[in-house]
């Protein structure tokens, strides 16, 4: 019996919300590189990627990513965020024609020592994130190390990284910027990288040469306690199983590990096929928002591995019925707010047991 879980992959969708980060970028001319690291957030990075074919650049953490990309058929440069960490590297970020985030000065040591053919590279500075970049007072010789280098391909982008841009009652992204722009001022002709999705959306300023979108393109908004509809962006992934049982129990019952739920009537309690094993938060508390026939109903007890127990007095739930868990109708942020994390978290963690379906 095939499991009923699963993904329903919308690249329409994927591809409006390109559309959508595209236009927020037009006024200041910005190339837009697709972040689709993890796999493209947990959607299937040579799907995405394929989806997104008219992104000018894609922005991927691994060397392994990379590659898949290349192999199938992925033209556009390839940033690894991180860059590398071996010498050994260097072979297959030459021969996969790979664009390299250079953040530490082993990395440069490498470059120096060890490079054969060209290399494309983006200067990483930290005005603020403090997680990796080099410290203003060290960009200046960095780069001309760099510039030294013959097989480092000129111009060398510059660029930086917000550690707030998702509070748009922060000024932090203002003083990041002001940073960078303090920092890289004597580097008039040098493209420039700052906005993420919160960014493009909300800081018009931060766009300079390249925006790098990331969680907008998935249909989620990047904005604590904000919408996707606030900005015209549409659900890409949408979980779904289905009702796999209906026990009715009396008042004084508990439900499931922990007897952490007591029924507080006499009451249908309706049993879902999904769980953390799929991907569901474990930690989505009673009340988080179920979807079924259109309908919300709330999760009562906790998620076990495989299965979820909702309440559906006052529905005509039944047996076999289609349950949406996020997505399509039912906003991720609002079941990743009631889980205590984030949708970035859900879409990543949806595991390899649940069937993908792309439309």
């Amino acid at each position: 019996m095939t499991r009923a879980t699963r993904a329903e992959i919308n690249l329409s969708a994927l591809r409006h919300n390109l559309e959508v980060a595209r236009s927020h970028s037009h006024a200041s001319k910005a190339r837009l590189m697709a972040i689709i690291k993890a796999n493209g957030y947990g959607h299937g990075i040579v799907e995405v990627a394929r989806a997104l074919s008219k992104a000018d650049g894609f922005g991927v953490a691994t060397i392994n990513e990379a590659i898949t990309l290349r192999e199938s058929g992925v033209y556009q440069p390839i940033l690894l965020l991180e860059g590398f960490n071996r010498a050994s590297d260097l072979a297959l970020i030459h021969a996969y024609d790979l664009d390299c985030g250079i953040h530490n000065e082993e990395q440069v040591a490498i470059i120096e020592k060890e490079a054969t053919k060209n290399i494309k590279v983006w200067l990483k500075i930290d005005t603020g994130m403090h997680r990796l970049g080099f410290a203003p007072e060290q960009v200046k010789s960095t780069h001309q190390r760099l510039r030294a280098i013959d097989r480092v391909k000129q111009p060398i982008t510059l660029m930086t990284h917000f550690a707030c841009a998702d509070d748009r009652q922060s000024d932090y992204t203002k003083q990041q910027q002001t940073a960078f722009e303090e920092i890289t001022s004597e580097f008039a002709s040098a493209p420039k990288s700052m906005a993420n999705s919160a960014g493009l959306l909300a800081w018009v300023d931060t766009h300079a040469d390249w925006v790098r979108p990331g969680i907008m393109l998935y249909g989620s908004s990047p904005f604590v306690g904000g919408k996707a509809s606030d900005h015209d962006l549409h659900p890409v992934m949408t979980l779904k199983s289905e009702i796999i049982a209906i026990k009715n129990f009396r008042k004084g019952d508990s439900i499931g590990y922990g007897q952490s739920y007591t029924c507080d009537a006499d009451m249908p309690v309706a049993i879902i096929a999904v769980g953390y094993g799929d991907g569901y938060p474990r930690h989505a508390i009673s009340g988080t928002p179920v979807l079924i026939n259109g309908q919300q109903v709330p999760l009562i007890g906790r998620v076990s591995m495989d299965m979820i127990t909702v309440d559906v007095r006052d529905t005509k739930a039944k047996v076999g019925d289609e349950v949406t868990l996020w997505g399509e109708g039912l906003p991720a942020e609002l079941i990743a707010e009631k889980a205590g994390t984030i949708s970035y978290e859900l879409f990543c963690g949806v595991t390899q047991r649940v069937n993908f379906f792309y439309t």
